[in-house]
Parts: C-alpha cells; structure tokens; sequence
C-alpha cells in the first residue's frame, strides 16, 4: 500500500482522534498533587488492549510523591510486529499542570470550539498522545505485517520532574537500547519542528540567616530578609548581566532563551502564611530566616560545577561586604543539556515525514525546559530520541489552553509515516 494510504486512513479518523482526545482531557490528572493516574492508565489500558497491545500498569513504588493516597501509576503497552526487528516508542506524559486562572471554556470540557479542542493539557500534552496513539493504530491497521514492535507509554510526573514516571521506568529497563531503539516524545513544539533536546537545569534553595527580635526594636536583632535583598541585588548587579551576555550555538527556542537564564522561583522570610481564614494581624518579630529557589537554565557551552559555582561566588562577595551576613546553599535538582545529532535515524525519518506532508523541510530546535527526554538519554543511555508533537508551546500552562484540530491530524500522519520509514513493512 501506499504512503497515501497512510495519510488518507488517518484523515479519516479524525472524529476518533478529537473524541481520544477529549476523552484524556476529562480525565483531570492534576500534578501535584497527582490525581487520577490509576483512571488514566486504566482507560489507555481499555483502549490499547483492544487494539492488540500487551500492557503493563506499573506503580513507581518508592518514588518522590508516590502515595497510597496518590500512586504514581505508569501504562506501557506493545505490540509486537510479525516478524523481528527494531521498536519504536512513543512516550506521553499523563499529568498536567494546575488550572489557574483566566479561563473562559471548562478546563476539564474539552469543548470543540473553531477547529480547537479546549481544555488542561490539550496542547501539553494530551492531543500529541492522542494523535500517537492514532498513528500507531492506522499504521498496524495498514500494515498489519511490519516488522519489530511499537510501544506507547503514558508515564507519570514530567511536570514535576519525572521521577515517578520515566524515569523509574529508565531505571528498570524500559528504555535500554537493547529493548528500545527509537523514541518520539510528542510535547507540544509546533507540527513542523523537530526537537532535539533541551537546556541543562540547576536548582538551589538559598537561606539568609539572621536573629530575631521585636519589631519595634529592630536593631536588637538581624533581619535576613534584608540580608537576603543584598543577594538579590548583587544579582541583579554581576550575574543577570553576565548570563544574559552568553549565547549559545543550540536551535533553542524562542530567542530569548539562547542565552543563560536565572529565575527566582521562590522567596519567603519571616512568619509563615496564615490559612485563608485568617483574618488576625501577623506578629512584629524580626525574621530570621529567609529563603530563596534559584532556577538557573543554562547551556551546553557550560559546565555545570561552573554554574554552583558562580551563584556561590556572588554570595560570597555579599559576605565579603556585609557585616553579620551568614547563608546557606542547598542542591535541590541538576539535569545536564541534551542534544540528539541531526543524523540519528528517528530525526531523518520524522524530517523526511513532515517534508512529505507540509511540502517543506522541517526546523530542527531546542527546548528551553527539560522534559522527559532527559531520563532517556541519563538513564537509558538511549540518544536516538526526540520531541515531535501537535501544538503550540507558548499555550502550555495558559488558560485557555488548546490544541487545534488539524495540527492533530497532520502530526499523526507524520509520526504514522515515520513508522512506516522505521519499521520494515
């Protein structure tokens, strides 16, 4: 059959790929605090059991926000082809971020609205699992023959990490080279984009400390905070401008993230918050602790024990220059940048996939934030990986979020012909 057929088949299932897609928007698989992973992954097991796939549901015992009361469960499914030979992967995160607000359509609706589908996680990234899903069904329904084996997975937690999805699962063998030689991650990078990889992460939490003492008598104690607002301003002196100074040689999109970037995540000092009902005056007291979460994105130019180190030094120099000033620094998470080559097998058939069906070449970029892919090179020792999906990145997280219609089916006809240049048919 031909190449067409393909794309005619999955044309033809687009009314099943909005009411897939639909269906995992309903499902409402916040993170945190983790909910509904066991419903998610027992409608995909319905699904992908039907369609001739072993599954497997597999809980990430042990891992960070792992509960009784909020299991993290995994899906992963096969279908072995009729004869041996290579697997493809494709592998979805379940979870999404919280709502927020600003919303005008039901988060959790999936409404159809002017060629969209409305709702969390519809671009990021609940239609590029939809549509592979599609892909994988219209291709082994077409080429019931081919060769090898394809897997689909729905993992838990990329929003938070990963580590109570993919990479439990890299751990224990699901993404070895030996088992896995090719993996699509269909985050939401625009239907003609290739992605190659991502910019490295480094978290730190930042403590000031100080003495407490009477509000009214402020000079009777030492206030962290203030020492906490010379850090950020020697920040905002030497290391903003220093970061926002390199660039880097990576496709990284959008522009402003081909430089080295530093975000404060977090900062709180003094008495904790009270509930939302409380309605009483907080007490005069001078704080003695105060804390900040860095955020530090940076390139594959730099070395990671660098970045520790030039946050480290700017405290330092605060030190230096100020009387009483003592700190803290503490690691809380460190992913190195990753790059898949230009010439791996899975980028040349999903470029040649989206020449056939947009009629140009393909762009190839970098993500500014980490994603799965991460685990998969780390873990699995696993390069030949890469993010291709349906949607537009910069309506990840908004209200509103959507994912449109066509931009579905066109990415699933891509990642059905990069099956078949893959698989032998």
């Amino acid at each position: 059959m031909s190449q067409d057929k393909l794309r005619t088949e999955i044309e033809a299932r687009r009314d099943e790929l909005v009411s897939l897609t639909q269906d995992l928007i309903r499902i409402p698989t916040l993170n945190p605090p983790g909910e509904y992973y066991r419903d998610i992954c027992d409608y995909l097991d319905r699904r992908l059991s039907n369609a001739g796939f072993q599954t497997e549901l597999i809980r990430a015992i042990g891992a960070p926000g792992d509960s009784d009361r909020y299991p993290r469960w995994n899906i992963v499914a096969r279908r072995q082809g009729a004869r041996d030979g290579q697997c493809v992967h494709f592998n979805s995160h379940i979870d999404v971020v919280e709502v927020g607000h600003g919303w005008t359509t039901d988060p959790f609706g999936g409404a159809v609205i002017d060629g969209k589908v409305y709702g969390r996680g519809a671009c990021d990234m609940k239609g590029g699992f939809a549509a592979s899903i599609i892909a994988a069904e219209t291709f082994i329904a077409v080429y019931p023959d081919f060769a090898g084996a394809i897997e689909i997975s729905g993992t838990a937690d990329e929003e938070s990490g990963g580590f109570g999805g993919v990479a439990y699962l890299a751990e224990r063998g699901y993404f070895s080279p030996e088992r896995v030689q090719h993996v699509i991650i269909p985050e939401p990078l625009n239907k003609d984009r290739i992605c190659l990889g991502h910019r490295g992460v480094w978290w730190a939490e930042i403590e000031t400390k100080g003495e407490i003492a009477h509000g009214s008598m402020p000079f009777l104690g030492d206030c962290a905070v203030r020492h906490m607002g010379a850090v950020i301003n020697e920040m905002e002196e030497t290391l903003f401008p220093a970061l926002a100074a390199r660039r880097t040689e990576m496709p990284v999109v959008p522009e402003g993230a081909k430089q080295s970037t530093l975000n404060i995540n977090s900062i709180h000092g003094g008495e904790a918050e009270q509930g939302d009902g409380y309605t009483g005056l907080p007490s005069p007291c001078v704080p003695d602790r105060c804390r900040i979460v860095v955020d530090r994105r940076f390139l594959i130019e730099e070395d990671i024990s660098e970045v520790e180190a030039e946050v480290r030094d700017t405290l330092e120099r605060v030190r230096k220059g100020r009387d009483g000033f003592e700190y803290d620094m503490r690691e809380l998470h460190r992913v190195l940048p990753t790059m898949t080559e230009r010439d791996a097998p899975v980028v040349g058939a999903v470029a040649q996939a989206v020449q056939e069906v947009f009629g140009r070449e393909a762009d190839y970029v970098v993500s500014p934030g980490t994603y799965d892919q991460k685990h998969i090179d780390r873990i699995g020792r696993l390069k030949n990986c890469i993010a291709y999906g349906p949607g537009i990145l910069d309506l990840a997280h908004k209200p509103d979020e959507y994912v449109g219609i066509d931009d579905m089916v066109q990415s699933a006809q891509v990642m059905a012909l990069a099956l078949k240049d893959l698989l032998e048919v």
